[in-house]
């Protein structure tokens, strides 16, 4: 079973990694999102403002034993054994890959996020995972009966990850197009297509079954419109800060009200950072649910057809600080304890928790901020190395990892159209894909040595060359 002595000592230190953030988190970490959706889970009844799987998840853990405890349990377990299995696609693990898996384990990324219940954890614990599988089908395609479990297992992980978020579908269509391009280097572009196709279909129409069902026990989509509106008006208030000549032609004939508060209080209160802010305006608020969305998506469109660059330039700022995270203690990196709506905290049975393990987690994480450590664009550059490495070498699953890197690009991309706040949290897939694709490449190093020796002896090759002539 294991190669070599170095394979050995990388499955310890992440099956030790799994137990010391499982130990140390027990029973997780719950903020207010996490209070409702598990709320909702016990309840049987799933508020649209999130996507419902989660609280369905939460529920199904909860019957078992009551709280998030068998949902953290699955979603750190998930990940390390998504990492685990990594061990096995190359024939001898290398050493390297011993410390790589070690420093990656001491990370706010492994020993704390995984055990906060929240939906974007769950997402990029899909997401990871998923590609992982498609890699393990990739370095052992040949092998027909092991292709088809683990390109299942995969598929059935991306339609999680599209069911836990909203822009999740755009991992199961990246996952698609990798099943292709990985079909077509050994089956032709025809059968590779046809392949992908097939398996991208009947995945979309297992994500839809599974959102009808889920549905059923919901407001039906009350949550998403909302949302929409809110998004909506977020964009319009920050179009009018930047520019106060905007016209809002819609508002002034149907809601002069609402254009009013935007051009008052909306400008006072917006910020790039967050939405939460126009909250400090009931009024305000009011007058957005009074609004239809129709009324709302009519000058939203005016905005972005009619004036498309001021558009961009308030995304474009909204997008800055979500990726580059300027303040990040402004964009709340660490989360640590129990905290949620006190009514719901009375029905689940629950207490606000902020143990001195708590704190010294806290701790421990903070220490990281203002590093790299959590630096959503550090881990931009390294996940974009590593797929260009991926790109050039080809190995057995090497496609499936650098696709993985493109999934969490495609994903953060996104959030240039959907963004309405900088928590740190929402770009967590882009930190996970990057170590992971981190560890798969320290599994095997000779192919990166080589390239790095050529970059580092090319100058004096060529001046040599020039000596020489």
């Amino acid at each position: 079973m294991f190669r070599s002595k170095a394979q050995i000592a990388a499955a310890a230190v992440l099956v030790i990694g799994w137990g010391t953030a499982l130990a140390i988190s027990w029973p997780g970490h719950l903020s207010y999102d996490s209070i409702v959706q598990l709320h909702d889970g016990r309840a049987g009844f799933y508020h649209s403002w999130h996507p419902p799987v989660m609280a369905w998840m939460l529920g199904l853990g909860d019957r078992l034993l009551p709280g998030a405890g068998l949902f953290v349990l699955f979603d750190i377990t998930l990940a390390f054994a998504a990492w685990l299995s990594l061990l096995w696609i190359v024939k001898r693990p290398s050493w390297p890959a011993v410390c790589v898996a070690a420093v990656c384990v001491l990370l706010p990324q492994l020993v704390l996020y995984q055990a906060i219940v929240w939906k974007d954890v769950l997402f990029a614990d899909a997401a990871v995972a998923g590609f992982v599988c498609l890699a393990q089908a990739e370095a052992r395609w040949a092998n027909v009966k092991a292709r088809v479990v683990w390109t299942a297992g995969a598929f059935a992980l991306f339609a999680l990850a599209s069911l836990t978020r909203q822009n999740g579908a755009i991992v199961l269509l990246v996952g698609g197009l990798a099943l292709g391009i990985i079909a077509a280097r050994r089956q032709g572009r025809k059968s590779g297509a046809m392949l992908a196709g097939a398996v991208l279909v009947g995945s979309l129409m297992a994500v839809a079954c599974a959102g009808v069902l889920l549905a059923q026990r919901s407001d039906h989509g009350e949550g998403p419109v909302a949302q929409l509106k809110l998004l909506r008006l977020y964009d319009l208030t920050g179009a009018v800060a930047a520019d106060p000549s905007l016209p809002l032609d819609r508002f002034a004939d149907d809601a002069p009200g609402l254009e009013t508060l935007i051009r008052t209080d909306g400008v006072r209160l917006y910020s790039p950072q967050r939405n939460d802010t126009l909250v400090g305006s009931p009024a305000l608020q009011s007058e957005l649910a009074d609004a239809s969305p129709g009324l709302m998506a009519a000058q939203w469109y005016d905005l972005v057809l009619h004036h498309p660059w001021l558009y961009l330039k308030v995304r474009a700022d909204v997008f800055r600080w979500v990726t580059l995270t300027p303040d990040i203690a402004a964009c709340r990196p660490v989360f640590v304890g129990v905290e949620g709506p006190a009514g719901e905290m009375q029905d689940l049975g629950l207490q606000p928790r902020l143990s001195p393990r708590d704190l010294a987690l806290r701790d421990y994480a903070k220490a990281f901020m203002g590093t790299p450590v959590l630096s959503h664009l550090a881990f931009a550059i390294l996940g974009f190395a590593a797929m260009i490495v991926l790109l050039r070498r080809r190995g057995p699953g090497d496609i499936a990892i650098a696709f993985l890197q493109v999934a969490a690009f495609a994903f953060t991309a996104s959030f240039f159209v959907v963004s309405i706040a900088c928590d740190y949290r929402y770009l967590y897939m882009l930190d996970l894909a990057a170590l992971t694709a981190l560890l798969y490449l320290a599994l095997d190093p000779g192919y990166l040595f080589q390239v790095l020796a050529m970059w580092s002896l090319s100058p004096w090759l060529e001046r040599s060359a020039e000596r020489k002539s």
